[in-house]
This record gives C-alpha cells, sequence and structure tokens, in this order.
C-alpha cells in the first residue's frame, strides 16, 4: 500500500486527532487569534468529514477500518465541541436541551449499530444522516 491510497483514512485519524485539540482550544481564553485558529481548524475538520468519503470512493479505497471510524470521527468531533461550547458560552436551557438530544441520538445509534453489527446486519448511512451531521457542523462553525 503507498500513501496515497491511505490518504482517506489518514483524514479519518486527523479528525479524530482534531476532536479533542479543538475541545481545549474553545475552552481556553479567547483572543482573536485562538478563535480564528479554532474556526479555521473546525472547518477543515468538517471537510475532511467529505473528502475521506469521497476519496475513498474515488479511489475504490473503502475499507472497514473507514467505515467503522469515519462516524466516530464525526462523533467525538461533534459531542467534543458541543460539550466545549456548552461550557464556555452563556447559554440557556434552549441551547443545552439541543446538544443532549444530539448526545441521546449519537449514543443511541451506536449502540444501535454494535448490536445489529452482532446480528451481522450492517445499517448503511443515510443521505439524511449525512445531511444531519453537515447542518450540525455547520452550526457549531456559526456559534
Amino acid at each position: 500500500m503507498n500513501l496515497y491510497s491511505e490518504i482517506p483514512n489518514t483524514l479519518t485519524y486527523l479528525r479524530i486527532i482534531l476532536a479533542p485539540i479543538l475541545a481545549i482550544l474553545m475552552i481556553m481564553e479567547k483572543t482573536l487569534f485562538l478563535s480564528t485558529l479554532v474556526f479555521i481548524l473546525f472547518i477543515l475538520a468538517s471537510i475532511t468529514d467529505w473528502l475521506d468519503g469521497y476519496l475513498a470512493r474515488k479511489m475504490k479505497k473503502i475499507s472497514d477500518i473507514g467505515r467503522m471510524l469515519d462516524p466516530i470521527a464525526d462523533k467525538l468531533l461533534i459531542i467534543s465541541c458541543l460539550f466545549s461550547l456548552s461550557l464556555t458560552q452563556k447559554m440557556n436551557l434552549f441551547f443545552h436541551i439541543p446538544i443532549l438530544a444530539i448526545v441521546c441520538r449519537e449514543i443511541f445509534i451506536s449502540g444501535l449499530r454494535e448490536f445489529m453489527g452482532q446480528k451481522k446486519v450492517i445499517l448503511h448511512v443515510s443521505n439524511l444522516a449525512k445531511w444531519k451531521t453537515t447542518l450540525q457542523m455547520i452550526t457549531i462553525g456559526v456559534f
């Protein structure tokens, strides 16, 4: 295997690594430089969500590890950023209830996928789920 063929999984690994880094940076004292850096890193991490899947399909490098890690990377990025936002923003209950709903849904879906995997049933990611993740990333970027 050459480096070119590992690009999709490398992008997923990058998103996994960036999730806690972004969360920590978001909690730190705000400066214009730090806020700009966090925003740029978040946008780059979000783009890798689309790019890794696109490249894997285009290069015909779809792998079991990539199929498993991609949704985990998404969940780590989204949940860690939502958690950090909830710590740093003076938001009301109407901000925290959606965060709780998102976290509960993500845990439920992960558990369902694990259960169905044990039954040898593969749950494919729907276009609606892809749009949901995109909307979550856009919303987090706005905040």
